[in-house]
């Protein structure tokens, strides 16, 4: 079996099982094209959905995620109450990553380090991002044994920014879910 891979676009649109290819004027009538892979508003049930109001989804939002700590993890807080956070970032559609951010309050933020090859043009990223953070830990949460939320979010080449909660990007399918990632941890 062969699986057609499509760079920045999304994994829905890349057939698993490939048995034919079809060259066409028009978008496939298949149930996963028609009847699936759509983000309806937050208010929209499976009874109300009309899979055919939308366009199916065919590249993926800006997103972001802590690799470590690992979740409950207990992480080292040094002489400067900094803790090191690691993590990558993506956006759909060819869109590179700007900016990723963290912070342990949600609001006081600082810039990771991206690393990504020398050459990589912004408009032309087909992978991930990762990226490293020293992130300062405000006074009134640096003490040790106490669990402490730490978060990132990241902003595309086209400015995309993740929203601070799924509150406004949750849908009955659950898809382009991509608010801000966060991770509990405990400081040693």
């Amino acid at each position: 079996p062969v699986r057609c891979v499509i760079p920045g676009t999304a994994g829905a649109r890349s057939v698993k099982w490939l048995s034919k290819l079809i060259v066409a004027s028009g978008e496939s009538q298949s149930h996963w094209q028609q009847n699936d892979y759509k983000a309806f508003h937050c208010s929209v049930t499976w009874d109300d959905a009309d899979f055919s109001s939308l366009p199916a989804i065919q590249d993926m939002p800006v997103n972001s995620a802590i690799s470590s700590p690992a979740p409950k993890e207990q992480v080292a807080l040094s002489p400067t109450n900094t803790v090191q956070l690691k993590g990558w970032a993506f956006s759909g559609g060819g869109r590179g990553i700007a900016r990723v951010e963290v912070s342990a309050d949600g609001k006081t933020w600082t810039s990771a380090e991206l690393q990504r090859p020398e050459n990589q043009a912004l408009e032309r990223t087909w992978a991930w991002t990762f990226w490293t953070a020293e992130l300062p830990v405000p006074k009134d949460l640096a003490i040790p044994g106490k669990p402490i939320t730490v978060m990132c979010k990241a902003a595309d080449a086209q400015y995309n920014v993740q929203p601070e909660t799924i509150d406004s990007v949750w849908n009955i399918r659950g898809v382009l879910c991509n608010s801000w990632h966060k991770v509990q941890t405990v400081l040693e």
